[in-house]
């Protein structure tokens, strides 16, 4: 079958790497791609976010399969856009969509189907929420409404932190997303990503990971879209599985059916776990980034398998395959990211490392010219290894990093140090 890939990062990269493997899979084309997909894929020039002109390259070039990977166009209603024009598509409606696309919405949500979460209020004016703050003091978690690029989350530890991050929003940092905004009380205990496919009715546990948000060592410094994540969970125990899938997942899945929006897609939960219990930080409405990079590494070839039966609302008919390992990746990011970097360095030493189901590098911000790869976003690339511990898995990684040589790029150092001090 011949499959088009919506998206141009890591997360895109690492999903064509896996189903590329699938005998299923004949032409697979990702828009608009990266200097590393053109390995698995082609790579074509077409705006994800824009419906027409995905259904028309879908109709001229006989695509069988669309996977949505970004939130962008899931936001934009391209999901809609392809089902009415009759092509199977991974990936939910605008209307589901908002439950990554809204954080209010999110909340909203919670509180119709008692999903346990932070306690919360949404504010349109920066006056009204900052008396909120001045009452409520800190450690306080002060989030834009709307799509940030994964950066529109503050988690103020002090009074001017939360004031400021109201500021910000509301002065236009994060755009048409910072017009409202949620502020939620702190929560402690450990962050764990779950991730479950839905075809609307059936629901199919698909993996846990965790990531790591700031961009320093020790959990230090702004957040990011991600410095690096593995998986399993060890957090993410059986019991604490069930509790989530009972307590959240499922009834967020019947309350969204009952709204008249069925939610068809992944359904990734940012969940903080203590005690044994999960809350919901909030939703998803696609794959992680860089979390995506370990579950296809784990997952493989099957990766195929599980979104064709989410779209075609056969769930019930599959179940996931999963090795007895690891999956860890480190992220390689600009200079200056999360902030302002440059663009256009050369990266070599990709050609040293002997890419194989165990050992890859996932291209996120890369371009290739004159066969040189260059760095030309903030988070470049996603260096991701196997192991049959998590230790093996880093030390695998890490090594592979060694050999990459890029002056202007950095990484953090102690990815996986959770799990591994337990």
């Amino acid at each position: 079958m011949n499959i088009l890939i919506l998206g141009s990062g890591g997360r895109e990269h690492a999903l064509a790497w896996a189903i590329a493997q699938n005998p299923k899979c004949g032409a697979l084309y990702v828009a608009s791609g990266n200097a590393g997909i053109v390995a698995p894929a082609r790579t074509v020039a077409l705006d994800p976010c824009n419906g027409a002109q995905v259904v028309a390259f879908a109709k001229e070039n006989a695509i069988d399969f669309i996977i949505i990977g970004p939130e962008a166009p899931l936001a934009a209603g391209v999901a809609d856009i392809t089902r009415a024009a009759g092509f199977l598509t991974f990936g939910p409606s605008a209307k589901a969509a908002r439950i990554e696309s809204s954080k209010a919405f999110t909340k909203e949500l919670c509180d119709a189907c008692g999903a346990p979460t932070a306690a919360y209020a949404r504010f349109n004016r920066a006056d009204l929420a900052r008396a909120y703050i001045e009452t409520h003091g800190a450690p306080i978690v002060v989030k834009a409404d709307g799509l940030a690029a994964g950066k529109g989350v503050i988690v103020a530890m002090t009074k001017p932190e939360a004031l400021e991050a109201i500021d910000d929003m509301f002065g236009g940092e994060f755009g048409e997303a910072g017009a409202e905004v949620v502020i939620e009380a702190f929560l402690t205990g450990e962050e764990a990503s779950f991730f479950v496919l839905t075809d609307g009715v059936n629901a199919l546990p698909v993996g846990t990971a965790q990531d790591h948000k700031r961009v320093g060592n020790g959990d230090t410094g702004p957040n990011t879209g991600g410095m690096g994540a593995y998986s399993p969970a060890p957090v993410m125990t059986t019991t604490v599985i069930d509790q989530t899938m009972t307590e959240i997942i499922l009834p967020t899945i019947a309350e969204m059916a009952r709204r008249g929006t069925p939610y068809q897609g992944v359904l990734f939960a940012g969940l903080m776990i203590e005690d044994g219990r999960a809350q919901l930080i909030e939703y998803n409405a696609r794959f992680g980034d860089p979390e995506t990079q370990v579950l296809m590494m784990r997952l493989g070839a099957q990766a195929l398998d599980l979104l064709l039966a989410c779209a075609k609302g056969q769930l019930d008919q599959i179940t996931v395959q999963w090795a007895d390992d690891h999956a860890l990746t480190v992220v390689m990011a600009n200079q200056g990211y999360p902030g302002a970097y440059d663009k256009g360095a050369k990266i070599g030493g990709l050609d040293r490392i002997n890419a194989d189901s165990n050992a890859m590098v996932f291209h996120a911000g890369t371009a290739a010219k004159e066969g040189a790869i260059l760095a030309t976003g903030g988070r470049v690339l996603s260096v991701t290894a196997r192991g049959i511990t998590l230790a093996q898995a880093q030390k695998r990684a890490y090594g592979m990093i060694d050999q990459i040589d890029w002056p202007t790029g950095f990484c953090r150092r102690d990815i996986g140090w959770r799990a591994l001090e337990k």
